[in-house]
């Protein structure tokens, strides 16, 4: 299978890459952060020397790079198999902590365009291909965040619930088509922004889990979509 993943450097893009390159799936990949993203590449190929694995580095807060990444997705995966994108994972995302009533002009901005906008844009360039083929499977990581308020969530909340109602509008639309959506709710799991909280790695879940279950949801038969996925901490959430 040919996957495309968002924000693929680090945390749970990384993992997700890790697993579906370590069962022999093509990976083409973006993040930001060049010098992470090829790293990123080096390490893989190195653990999973027969896969084929690409990457640009695009910032998906910019709608011109969505598309500028889009349609390289498309031109690289037209060259392999049978020339179409089967998993997309929306995982490209951005937190900003604050109140609605104290956080900085423009956050709601910054955050509907990284949180929403990128998975929107991205996935409206490649679901043609998708629908033409009548199969796929899109992941959206929206977030614990997407069903319930808490405080200092702000506009990240806001943002991960549009996210989460993209995925629910998306599913109904899809069905007809074969292509499965599935929305990815977890709390917390330790990546590079809990670093130096003083939270103990073993009191929230690890990237390896969200990843799991992501591949795992993509192994069910044809007639069989996993629509929702919500995992938390054994303890609850922080």
């Amino acid at each position: 299978m040919n996957i495309v993943i968002t924000g693929a450097s680090r945390g749970m893009g990384r993992k997700i890459a890790e697993k579906f390159a370590a069962n022999n799936h093509n990976l083409f990949l973006c993040a930001r952060s060049e010098v992470q993203l090829y790293k990123t590449i080096e390490e893989l190929l190195v653990m999973h020397p027969g896969v084929i694995i690409k990457a640009l580095p695009a910032d998906l807060g910019d709608r011109a790079e969505v598309a500028r990444f889009g349609e390289w997705v498309l031109a690289q995966t037209g060259r392999i198999d049978d020339g179409k994108p089967d998993v997309l994972v929306n995982n490209a995302g951005q937190f900003i902590p604050g109140g609605i009533h104290n956080e900085d002009e423009g956050i709601l901005e910054t955050l509907m365009e990284v949180n929403l906008y990128s998975a929107y844009h991205l996935t409206r360039i490649l679901l043609p291909k998708m629908m033409e083929r009548r199969s796929g499977h899109i992941f959206n990581m929206c977030s614990v965040a997407s069903l319930n308020a808490y405080k200092n969530g702000g506009s990240y909340s806001i943002s991960k619930y549009a996210l989460f109602g993209f995925s629910k509008n998306l599913r109904e639309e899809m069905k007809e088509f074969g292509i499965k959506v599935t929305a990815v709710m977890p709390g917390a799991v330790y990546t590079d922004s809990w670093s130096g909280s003083g939270v103990s790695p073993q009191r929230i879940m690890e990237s390896e889990d969200i990843a799991g279950l992501v591949f795992a949801a993509t192994q069910l038969s044809p007639q069989a979509v996993v629509e929702e996925i919500v995992v938390r901490p054994q303890l609850g959430d922080l």
